[in-house]
């Protein structure tokens, strides 16, 4: 499980059947300290995050079935809000 900051969304009317209707947030994976790691990814939204959240995320195989109808063109979704850091 990865941890990111939503930082926009992505709007995209032409796109994989299975995308339709699923809400595209633009995420940056983050640290414990809430430093950014790595690059912008883009992200499929479970859960209602908006941007400036927190969020958790899981890829692969684990996001594509998330989904009632899965998607092999998802590779990372959000599935929670983070509230704190505690460590």
């Amino acid at each position: 499980m990865l941890m990111a900051k939503v930082i926009g969304s992505v709007v995209s009317t032409q796109k994989d059947e299975t995308l339709v209707g699923k809400k595209l947030m633009i995420i940056q994976p983050i640290n414990a300290e809430q430093q950014d790691i790595r690059f912008q990814q883009v992200a499929a939204d479970t859960v209602g995050a908006g941007i400036g959240d927190y969020v958790l995320l899981t890829s692969g195989s684990s996001a594509r079935k998330l989904f009632s109808t899965p998607s092999d063109a998802v590779d990372y979704a959000i599935v929670g809000i983070i509230d704190t850091f505690d460590f």
